[in-house]
């Protein structure tokens, strides 16, 4: 199953170039070098999320973890980088209850499709 509403995901810039693509951030420095193996860096962050875009939310997606407010969904497929490297990524999305417009949460080095 598709994630419900993928065309109009929301994806944060600051989540992107903030957080995973950061190499400065205590947390998303580690998931920076790995995007950076796949050739994304926070200068570039658009590209990164316009692959997310294309290869994550046109994939099957995983119910997860049901919220008070709304549904954890999973992506797992390959991220096909902009250097040529390939590797296999998990994305994590929140759907709300109310609304039902999907937002990114994170991504993470994750098994194949």
């Amino acid at each position: 199953m598709r994630l419900p509403n993928a065309d109009h995901a929301i994806i944060e810039p600051r989540k992107l170039h903030g957080y995973l693509l950061s190499t400065t951030h205590p947390v998303g420095r580690f998931k920076a070098r790995f995007f950076a193996a796949l050739g994304y860096d926070a200068r570039d962050w658009r590209a990164f999320e316009a692959d997310l875009r294309t290869q994550h939310l046109t994939e099957d997606a995983e119910q997860s973890e049901t919220l008070p407010d709304g549904q954890l969904f999973t992506i797992r497929a390959i991220l096909n980088g902009r250097n040529g490297q390939s590797a296999p990524v998990l994305s994590v999305w929140f759907v709300p209850t109310v609304g039902g417009i999907p937002r990114f949460v994170t991504a993470y080095p994750g098994g194949s499709k």
